[in-house]
């Protein structure tokens, strides 16, 4: 189609035609502006990672084949989002009607009203243009939903103050597809839309046009369906019908993120931090991981419902909380910089509770026990790769790295790492023990000043997790002592 360069010249039906516009589909509309953007290599959902090489691909396909899509896959998987972007592969605007309920192309009438408009007015039909943030309708599936809100019904009260009878068609009030014709159309959760209503989709879907009660009225309805769904057995609460799969033509499997680095550079896109926040509190490259591998260890704990999944939403939130949790501290203290501590971990834990779904095992565990194991498999995760295994490390030939630790622990001594501590308190804890910052120079030499200090307590929670010392847990603090006075104290473990 020939661009216009400038639509605001245009208000008549007699200047569309003079500028050489043609009329086509949304489809071909979205295959012909991707064909160019990939020929011109332009980058495409370029916020939308990890997708590069699996789903974007087949999206890419399946608007080249003009097809509806189904993007199916757990929650927090980007299935909306990847919608919503499609917007981009749209015109800039699009001229219709004026007044036209259906946003009506002018070339291309579908109404009785548009096309009676045309022909009383003729060139002289005014035009409108249509920006294309505007041809965006998203709809969430939701059991109350009726095919009057999607497709139309009759209007008693618009045929009272026309005097119309209910067989004009003027009387018909029409539901949100049509009012969405030309547009990209997005039914989300389809499986919770009711078994009659996915029915009352398929005349769209297969011919494009829409029927409403007994009117013998065909409207070439122009859309582009996009759908998401979770898998279907994820809930009893409801499946898409067959009949209904069978009309779309791209079914594409969506994923979570496959790796700690992807998953890091998602949450720290989409986490809405302040710009106090961004600017005072920083986060260490280990804590970042730290709270990624959280909702790594959720998506194959044993007391998850693996059906549910473990959205990418929980890591964002987590992201958000341990920022805020940093800057509790610093205002308690009167601090003007704060960076992130291990022991901050554990105040994220209310963005793990409501983001996870457990099994039997699970709520028989209780939802805060669930985060405290997450935690703790993700520092003991992680800890191997930064420093030698303990259990290995007890048995080598070349001695214990960590003996000088254990033994200042079995001489009776604690450290007690209160969440709240100034960071001078802090550091006076972890200075008691001088065998940590002999580990770390041996392991991480070139570490700075503030990475060092990082891993030095990182050392204690990694040999709690692998059981060499006891770590017990309290409201206000954690508390690290040896491994054998902890049984005759064991607090809370």
């Amino acid at each position: 189609m020939k661009k216009i360069s400038s639509p605001e010249k245009i208000t008549t039906l007699a200047q569309l035609k003079e500028s050489g516009y043609k009329a086509r589909s949304i489809k071909q509309e979205l295959r012909e502006n991707l064909i160019d953007a990939l020929r011109n290599k332009t980058i495409l959902f370029k916020n939308i990672k990890g997708y590069e090489e699996t789903v974007i691909p087949q999206l890419e396909t399946a608007i080249l084949s003009q097809h509806n899509i189904l993007l199916l896959g757990l929650r927090g998987q980007a299935k909306t989002k990847l919608s919503r972007m499609m917007i981009h592969l749209l015109d800039d605007y699009i001229p219709v009607i004026t007044g036209s309920e259906l946003n009506e192309d002018p070339m291309h009438p579908i109404s009785q009203a548009a096309r009676q408009l045309i022909a009383e007015a003729g060139d002289d039909t005014p035009v409108s243009w249509m920006h294309r943030n505007e041809r965006y309708v998203e709809k969430l599936a939701t059991p109350d939903v009726s095919v009057a809100d999607l497709i139309g019904d009759l209007d008693p009260i618009k045929a009272a103050n026309l005097k119309l009878s209910y067989a004009d068609e003027r009387v018909i009030h029409y539901g949100l597809v049509p009012r969405s014709h030309r547009s990209i159309f997005v039914i989300n959760e389809l499986p919770d839309l009711q078994a009659r209503i996915q029915v009352a989709l398929f005349n769209i879907l297969q011919e494009g046009d829409i029927q409403i009660r007994g009117f013998r009225v065909r409207l070439p309805i122009d859309l582009q369906f996009v759908f998401t769904a979770n898998p279907e057995d994820y809930t009893n609460r409801g499946s898409i019908v067959t009949p209904l799969k069978d009309r779309i033509g791209s079914q594409i499997l969506t994923h979570y993120p496959k790796s700690v680095e992807i998953s890091q550079a998602i949450t720290k896109q989409e986490a809405q931090l302040s710009d106090d926040q961004r600017n005072c509190i920083s986060v260490p490259q280990l804590v970042e991981k730290l709270l990624e591998q959280i909702s790594f260890e959720a998506r194959k704990s044993e007391y998850i419902d693996q059906k549910s999944g473990v959205s990418a939403r929980l890591t964002i939130s987590a992201y958000e909380n341990l920022v805020s949790v940093v800057q509790r501290r610093m205002l308690l203290n009167n601090e003007t910089t704060g960076v992130a501590r291990i022991n901050d971990l554990y105040g994220v834990i209310p963005s793990i509770t409501g983001k996870v779904e457990l099994v039997y095992e699970g709520e028989l565990e209780g939802i805060s026990n669930v985060a405290y194991t997450l935690i703790s498999k993700t520092i003991r995760h992680e800890f191997i790769n930064y420093f030698p295994d303990p259990e290995r490390a007890k048995k080598s030939k070349q001695g214990n790295v960590y003996k000088e630790i254990l033994e200042w622990f079995n001489e009776g001594n604690e450290i007690d790492l209160m969440h709240s501590s100034a960071d001078k308190e802090h550091i006076k804890q972890l200075d008691k023990i001088k065998a940590l910052q002999t580990i770390v120079n041996s392991f991480h030499k070139n570490s700075s000043k503030a990475d060092s200090l990082l891993l030095r307590e990182f050392i204690l929670h990694g040999l709690a997790e692998f059981s060499q010392i006891s770590k017990r847990r309290m409201e206000s603090t954690i508390l690290f002592s040896d491994l054998v006075g902890s049984i005759f104290n064991p607090g809370n473990e």
